[in-house]
């Protein structure tokens, strides 16, 4: 009976925590931590699924590798620091600009947007590393 209770209040939530995590990975982009805290936000949903049902689960919905999606994270959190040093700033300076995109209109563009996903992804990928390599020795 609990885990129908879990599974339906699951399917619910996860959806929730993971709309509030991308809301904070864009929102988040101009003031410090908000790459982390998405990413950490996103793991909590993706240890739902997992504690709701399965690793299998959780491999079905994630086909990817996890190793891959940290070394990604780790391209763009160092792309985005040696982006500025190659313009001549120190490294991890900040910049941004505003860009007309159709149908949205004006939107701002920060390069503190590529480090947050750089730090989001390392964060989810470790994250569904060790679940993957703890819920595989616990067979």
């Amino acid at each position: 009976m609990i885990s129908l209770i879990l599974n339906r209040i699951a399917r619910v939530v996860v959806h929730i925590i993971l709309l509030f995590s991308i809301f904070m990975l864009f929102k988040g982009h101009n003031e410090p931590g908000g790459g982390f805290i998405a990413g950490l936000m996103a793991a909590v949903a993706i240890v739902l699924i997992y504690i709701t049902y399965d690793l299998k689960t959780v491999k079905k919905l994630m086909p990817v590798s996890y190793p891959a999606m940290i070394a990604l994270g780790l391209f763009f959190a160092a792309g985005t620091g040696l982006g500025g040093v190659m313009l001549g700033y120190p490294f991890l300076t900040q910049t941004f600009d505003y860009f007309h995109i159709p149908l949205i209109g004006e939107i701002e563009l920060a390069t503190a947007l590529s480090f947050d996903i750089g730090v989001f992804l390392v964060v989810v990928g470790a994250t569904l590393l060790i679940i993957s390599t703890l819920g595989e020795g616990s067979k």
